[in-house]
């Protein structure tokens, strides 16, 4: 059970990729409910359940998951990735209007998903600094903080690109 629950559910067994596999429940989680108008308290509160989800899970399952396999980051580990990804589209959107067309959504969620990839790759500083941490802390703390920068970029981007600057 521990190992499907910081898999996300066989999603980080999968043989390319298991950190994007990992990131694309939340984005068609916000993609789904941003286009079929949900209001932005009940999109905030599923992501909110993601991060709450992902974070409780990886800092409590995946030390078995390292004593296992011997590695301090195993790649079949994901679920880091489905809250850093949820916690880049949580606060997405408060910022969309009533207006916001699906062309804006299919951007915003685009950007949201390549960003967060980018940011927990590369992981610029402090994003790198915090694998450091023991254990599954150390596996969740750079995912939130790719997540909370990618969020930053997609909020600039939507402000000032896909909404503009009159929005």
């Amino acid at each position: 059970m521990k190992r499907i629950l910081t898999s996300c559910f066989g999603l980080g067994l999968l043989p390319l990729a298991p950190g994007t596999w990992g990131s694309l429940p939340p984005v068609f989680i916000f993609a789904a409910m941003s286009h079929f108008g949900v209001s932005a308290g009940p999109i905030a509160i599923t992501m909110a359940a993601l991060v709450l989800f992902g974070s409780i899970v990886c800092v409590l399952l995946a030390p078995a998951i390292i004593a296992a396999t011997g590695k301090d980051d195993p790649r079949e580990v994901v679920v880091d990735e489905l809250a850093g990804q949820a916690l880049t589209f949580l606060p997405i959107p408060y910022f969309f209007t009533t207006d916001s067309t699906t062309w804006e959504i299919c951007i915003t969620t685009a950007l949201g998903f390549l960003f967060f990839r980018l940011f927990d790759i590369i992981k610029p500083w402090p994003i790198r600094k915090l694998e450091k941490l023991p254990k599954g802390w150390g596996i969740l703390a750079d995912d939130l903080l790719a997540g909370v920068f990618a969020a930053i970029v997609v909020l600039v981007c939507y402000q000032f690109w896909i909404a503009g600057p009159g929005a």
